[in-house]
């Protein structure tokens, strides 16, 4: 294929010249590059496969070819398609919310396993970003009440818009700074859980992350400031016996560990992730 002169091609050569052209830029180059057609063609992408001698309109080359130069530029997937899968959810993402990752679903496992099912408990989600761990915990769980936090506004309009989407109406969402965003007369909760900004200020890594909201990433020189103050903040907010569950970086549990004990919290535990990393500490309220 030829992209200025829109030389005809079949999908099967549109693929090979996109994972070409990714081949230098992602360690990911041929998935990137059929995700992206996928999505051109509203297709899922394993249909996509026995598609490959159909042909391709020029308009859809060119916005192709476009996309696949923003994936060059190290732009990532979800947010040129804008969407990402997450939990059994499709989730609209754009530059106002974190990209959800499969090691938050270590989170939404601890959850659901301190919530029966038919459980009328009241569930807080702290920073929901996209809104993907507070929608993962309601979708499996209809009769908990949930309510979801953010500071940011355009983030709260993303995930009000996947509630929509995915057909969740029982989450409450409210904008905020962690725990003062609950309303004065709010009723203690069973269970807290957050994902927060948990890299530190000057952290190696977040050149690669250069597209996603800074403020929801870095979190002061040890990556721990948020931390902190939820685990502070939230034994007022938390019934007796009730637990704490917070997602932190592959480094932190034992400083977590540490937060939590020191904050009067039991059973204090750090599990892993998919990768075998130390990825969400939890305790719970005496």
């Amino acid at each position: 294929p030829a992209v200025q002169g829109l030389a005809p091609g079949v999908i099967a050569d549109w693929l090979r010249w996109g994972t070409s052209e990714l081949d230098a830029a992602s360690d990911s180059a041929r998935a990137d590059a059929e995700i992206l057609l996928a999505a051109l063609l509203d297709s899922e992408r394993a249909a996509l496969r026995l598609r490959h001698d159909e042909a391709i309109e020029a308009a859809t080359v060119l916005r192709y070819a476009s996309w696949i130069e923003r994936r060059k530029l190290g732009e990532p997937v979800a947010y040129i398609v804008g969407r990402q899968g997450f939990w059994t959810l499709d989730l609209v993402v754009d530059t106002a919310v974190l990209i959800p990752r499969p090691d938050t679903e270590t989170l939404v496992e601890w959850a659901l396993s301190r919530l029966p099912a038919g459980s009328t408990a009241r569930v807080l989600d702290l920073g929901t970003g996209s809104g993907a761990i507070a929608l993962a915990v309601a979708s499996e769980r209809p009769t908990v009440s949930v309510l979801a936090t953010d500071l940011s506004e355009a983030a709260l309009d993303v995930a009000r818009e996947n509630a929509r989407r995915n057909g969740i109406g029982h989450v409450v969402f409210a904008r905020g700074a962690w725990l003062a965003a609950l309303p004065a007369e709010a009723a203690p909760f069973d269970l807290i859980l957050s994902n927060p900004p948990y890299i530190a200020d000057g952290d190696a890594h977040l050149a690669a992350l250069r597209y996603e909201p800074r403020l929801a990433l870095t979190s002061g020189i040890d990556g721990l400031d948020a931390i902190r103050e939820i685990v502070r903040e939230a034994p007022a907010h938390l019934k007796s016996g009730a637990w704490l569950l917070l997602e932190h970086g592959h480094d932190q549990g034992a400083a977590v560990r540490a937060l939590l004990t020191e904050a009067g919290f039991e059973n204090v535990e750090t599990r892993r992730d998919f990768g075998g990393n130390d990825r969400v500490t939890g305790g719970r309220k005496p």
